[in-house]
């Protein structure tokens, strides 16, 4: 067994709240090692909308999900956090006061003196449609997030579904496609209204389809789709010649091993957090994001830095019990500049 990973801080996800918290700790001398299930660091934002634009991120009027990560690893390069990708912590066991052993399934053991679940809503996956042979398309001809709209440039595409990623596509894709259909069972969606207004005003013009129906079949081969067999409301079959789908039928969230970590849950987050420090049940163990719950609570990017920045405080005390914390400004601290590497 190899010699555990000793650390102060252990943070359990590297979406945006996961990397602002490295930010937070950075400032208060605090070192971090971050561990994800995904191959690379931005949490949802990077899996599933990294080109969809963010329009409530303070002082930022627009930007993409891609583009906030870029700009929060940036923001957190002085202080030289260590990714662990494609891993998940499956288990924390309390080894000190304040020290935890923390288990990943790809074998790897940590010792932290602080854990920070910054998890958002466990790992996710898309709902797969109910589609025979789908499969072996996969990755090559149907897709189930759009990493790179320009993957998708002169190609016929279908859009399959009927809510907000399944709209939104349809708008943004409607530009590069070479011809798009929007494929949806029935005429009410679960759009914003405004969206589906648009979707309708390019359909009056013709420049895409919008047909009522569920796909039948697939039609290619080598993983690549050429037929899409669609069975309309009407009871006609019709055949779509595409060369790529993309189903929006939502995601199966799974909140994994968290369960079990002595954390108390309700519905699959994290509750009894106290929200001066953001803390949870166990002492040491803090809980940022999506993951927590709370009166008043606001599931927005926003909410989570604000929740960072308050754990951090409170973690300090763990790493450096006998070390007085004096709060301190960006805009006017020397020292924290110079950690910064501004000064």
């Amino acid at each position: 067994m190899s010699e555990p990973i000793k650390t102060d801080v252990l943070i359990i996800g590297a979406g945006p709240c996961g990397l602002f918290a490295v930010f937070e700790l950075g400032l208060l001398d605090m070192k971090a090692h971050l561990v994800d299930i995904l191959d690379r660091p931005g949490g949802q934002c990077a899996e599933l909308y990294p080109e969809k634009p963010i329009y409530d991120i303070p002082g930022l009027p627009m930007v993409t999900g891609d583009g906030l990560t870029k700009a929060l690893m940036e923001q957190i390069k002085p202080f030289g956090p260590t990714f662990h990708f494609q891993d998940m912590v499956q288990t924390i066991e309390k080894i000190g006061d304040p020290l935890f052993r923390v288990r990943t399934e790809q074998g790897e053991t940590f010792e932290a003196k602080v854990i920070v679940v910054a998890a958002g809503g466990g790992s996710f996956q898309p709902k797969r449609p109910p589609i025979a042979g789908i499969e072996a398309y996969e990755a090559k001809s149907v897709h189930y997030a759009v990493r790179q709209m320009e993957a998708f440039r002169s190609k016929r595409i279908l859009i399959a579904g009927g809510g907000d990623s399944a709209l939104d596509w349809t708008l943004n894709l409607a530009p590069v496609a070479s011809k798009l259909t929007l494929l949806h069972r029935r005429e009410e969606f679960r759009a914003s209204p405004d969206s589906v207004k648009k979707m309708m005003a390019l359909v009056g013009e013709g420049k895409i389809d919008f047909v009522l129906g569920q796909v039948n079949a697939l039609e290619g081969k080598d993983g690549q789709i050429e037929t899409v067999v669609v069975k309309r409301n009407d009871g006609s079959v019709v055949s779509i010649a595409c060369d790529a789908i993309l189903p929006f039928f939502g995601l199966t969230m799974k909140l994994g091993p968290v369960a079990n970590w002595g954390l108390k849950l309700k519905d699959d987050e994290l509750v009894e957090v106290e929200t001066a420090s953001f803390e949870s049940n166990v002492p040491g163990i803090f809980a940022i994001g999506d993951i927590n719950t709370y009166p008043g609570k606001l599931k927005l990017i926003l909410c989570g830095f604000h929740e960072a920045a308050l754990m951090a405080q409170k973690a300090h005390r763990y790493v450096f019990p006998d070390k007085k914390l004096t709060f301190q400004y960006t805009t006017s601290s020397t020292s924290l500049q110079k950690k910064l590497g501004v000064n």
